[in-house]
């Protein structure tokens, strides 16, 4: 009597992965959605696959002339999609921004005003110098 409780399970996994999918990228997405439209075996793991792999993110960019790296990670929360965002400059400063939000769209510039604001308090960055750069951009 395993195999029946199994395959249930493996649909409703299937079904809310499906959805917390749908939630990141904007759309309502079903379970036929994945099971449907032709996307069996190979495809709908490849399919799931870049799916899960589009959540993460990792980068670099510069901030007064300090190359800064970022990165981007999915978090399940109370049964709903969060990202947390980080951001720091190594052989600068151990001074880590972090952001969580459920918009992907905006966690890295919330990690980034994080970091601002740690490093206007601990006096490593002047108000003249954030402001110049925020100006040049």
């Amino acid at each position: 009597m395993r195999a029946p409780s199994s395959c249930v399970c493996a649909l409703l996994g299937l079904f809310l992965m499906a959805n917390v999918l749908g939630a990141a990228e904007g759309q309502e997405l079903g379970l036929g959605d994945l099971l449907g439209g032709g996307l069996t075996g190979d495809g709908l793991v490849q399919a799931l696959t870049s799916q899960l792999v589009g959540l993460w993110e990792t980068g670099d960019l510069e901030f007064l002339d300090h190359v800064c790296s970022f990165q981007v990670k999915p978090k399940i929360k109370r049964w709903e999609l969060y990202f947390r965002g980080t951001m720091w400059c190594p052989g600068w400063t151990p001074i880590r921004g972090t952001s969580e939000t459920r918009s992907r769209s905006s966690v890295v510039n919330r990690a980034v005003a994080d970091f601002v604001q740690k490093a206007l308090t601990s006096g490593l960055v002047t108000e003249e110098e954030a402001r110049n750069w925020l100006n040049h951009q």
